[in-house]
């Protein structure tokens, strides 16, 4: 190749890295500290159709097999439904993406996980996602109030 030929190919994968970076996903993470061991809260939390039993905004979980992947359909307290799926899990975390919702959101993926914190445990939610049809400030503020309610009943049940 002649220098000028790299030169141009400099550029291009260059300007490519530009256009990749300007379309970074959103990102939005909070987190709780509560008593108890993390075995005992993820007992409470880990159950990935649980959520039904600890978030204030969701009330019914239906979890289904589908073609050898795992799925959870929840219903929301205003009736609306998020269908999502389970990506991975561990004894301390589960990993899930949105498939279906009326959320202002798209590619997301999420992350729940409890860790030691001395003699108690925290619990971290964390998601990376883009906005859709809502402006990106709109879109994390609804997904942030949404981990904050979360965390605040699980917060409330602890560990115990």
């Amino acid at each position: 190749m002649t220098k000028r030929t790299l030169g141009i190919l400099s550029s291009t994968i260059a300007a490519m890295g530009v256009l990749v970076g300007s379309a970074a996903a959103l990102e939005v993470a909070s987190s709780t500290t509560v008593a108890g061991t993390p075995d005992s809260v993820w007992k409470k939390i880990g159950d990935f159709c649980a959520i039904q039993t600890w978030h204030p905004g969701v009330s019914k979980c239906e979890q289904t097999d589908e073609a050898g992947a795992t799925y959870r359909t929840l219903t929301a307290t205003d009736g609306g439904t998020i269908k999502e799926k389970l990506v991975e899990q561990t004894d301390t975390s589960y990993t899930y993406e949105i498939i279906e919702s009326p959320l202002p959101v798209e590619d997301y993926q999420a992350t729940i996980s409890v860790s030691a914190e001395g003699d108690r445990t925290r619990v971290d939610w964390k998601g990376s996602f883009d906005a859709k049809g809502q402006s990106d400030a709109e879109a994390k503020t609804v997904i942030s109030d949404i981990y904050k309610a979360g965390l605040e009943q699980i917060a409330k049940m602890g560990g115990n």
